[in-house]
């Protein structure tokens, strides 16, 4: 190996991948390889996390609307997700293939067990973000902005950490 070549990958980096079959690959070395770039993996798994954190906004939003209103009709939805109505139907019927969600004609979305536990899950990361970034001095209205993207990438170590801070200053 000469000083110009590029290194190889660090195993520990590079875990094992499956390729969306739907996704045509490119031509391009493995993302792990020493000729990759790395790219394809990291997009795909941004891709990923964009799909599960639409689904959880979704979920939240459902939850919500059930809490205020009793139920969570598909215009409802959509209005509040800033979506058409179609776009609304086809994020439900996944909630609904995910488990997550039912639906009954003319009465709306209601959640599943597992989907009111998400919906808590995702509602109480977003709860904690805001006011960690309140308490260091991003005004509120601001920090649910920011909360909305935040909450679905924090990990539960750092979900832990926030909540520890909020707990000490009491």
């Amino acid at each position: 190996m000469s000083p110009s070549d590029p290194p190889a990958p660090d195993p520990a980096a590079c875990p094992p991948h499956k390729p969306d079959p739907r996704i045509q690959q490119p031509d391009a070395p493995d993302a792990c390889t020493p000729e990759g770039t790395g790219h394809a993996d990291r997009f795909t798994r941004a891709r990923e996390a964009q799909a599960q954190a639409l689904l959880e906004d979704y979920v939240e939003m459902i939850g919500d609307l059930i809490e205020q209103l009793g139920e969570a009709r598909v215009a409802d939805i959509a209005a509040r997700m800033g979506v058409a109505q179609p776009t609304a139907t086809k994020a439900i019927a996944r909630l609904k293939r995910e488990g997550l969600a039912t639906a009954r004609p003319y009465r709306g979305v209601f959640l599943t067990e597992t989907g009111a536990r998400m919906a808590d899950r995702v509602r109480v990361r977003h709860r904690t973000v805001v006011e960690v970034l309140v308490a260091v001095g991003v005004p509120r209205d601001l920090a649910e902005l920011d909360a909305e993207g935040i909450e679905h990438h924090v990990s539960s170590q750092t979900l832990a950490a926030f909540q520890s801070y909020l707990d000490q200053r009491g």
